[in-house]
């Protein structure tokens, strides 16, 4: 087994090796992402099957039962600072892995969740960062299909920047003179009509009815710049 040393959390260091536990659809995006972006990735699974059928496409997958602790720290995973847990249906599987993790200390643990309970289960026994890909992702297209939203990205639990169209009422005015931020509401960034890319802003800035516009704040407080549009 190649053993991944554990780097330091610096800059210069972003890219350090991440270990990716179960290749379902979620844990495979995640590690060819990874393995696209230029970041080292062992890949573990218990179906063999899966991992021949991959070893094509990801340089380090193992198989091995990620429940065990002796298995975890045979592979190599407690060499790892950063790993994943993506185990998809087995929810047993999942929290008793992420446990170990934490037992052999792992600085960042991200666990994918099924359901609202498992993924507070998951942060009890360890986990540093809980995704619900499933129900992000509804969320997220609820938003797009009931608002006038072009796209929408939750920050926080109550903080989103979402990429719409202005309003007719902010057309043609300097957007220092809009006072937008007394409705809890930032301009982040503007594209033209007719541009190709989001440009930053400045105090000569002003919107078309034609621009898109990245804005942040709170979910009540971009629903009620949107439904302006």
């Amino acid at each position: 087994v190649t053993k991944f040393r554990r780097r330091g959390r610096s800059l210069a260091n972003f890219r350090e090796p991440v270990a990716v536990i179960g290749l379902g659809r979620f844990g495979i995006a995640v590690a060819l992402e990874l393995t696209r972006g230029g970041t080292e990735v062992l890949a573990i699974d218990n179906r063999p099957d899966i991992a021949q059928r991959l070893s094509g496409q990801l340089g380090q997958i193992m198989v091995a039962d990620t429940t065990d602790l002796d298995a975890l720290v045979e592979v190599g995973v407690a060499d790892f600072g950063k790993v994943v847990v993506a185990i998809g249906s087995d929810m047993q599987a999942s929290i008793l892995t992420t446990s170990l993790l934490s037992e052999l200390e792992i600085p960042d643990i991200w666990a994918k969740a099924l359901s609202q309970e498992h993924a507070r289960i998951l942060k009890r026994v360890g986990a540093h960062h809980v995704a619900m890909p499933e129900n992000d992702m509804g969320m997220r297209i609820a938003h797009l299909v009931s608002d006038q939203m072009l796209d929408y990205v939750e920050i926080d639990q109550d903080w989103v920047l979402v990429k719409t169209r202005p309003p007719k009422e902010l057309c043609g005015v300097l957007l220092d003179e809009a006072r937008l931020r007394k409705r809890g509401i930032a301009v982040v960034s503007v594209k033209p009509e007719g541009a190709s890319a989001f440009r930053h802003l400045d105090s000569e800035t002003y919107l078309s009815y034609g621009d898109e516009v990245v804005i942040a704040g709170t979910n009540s407080d971009v629903d009620k710049f949107v439904k302006r549009v």
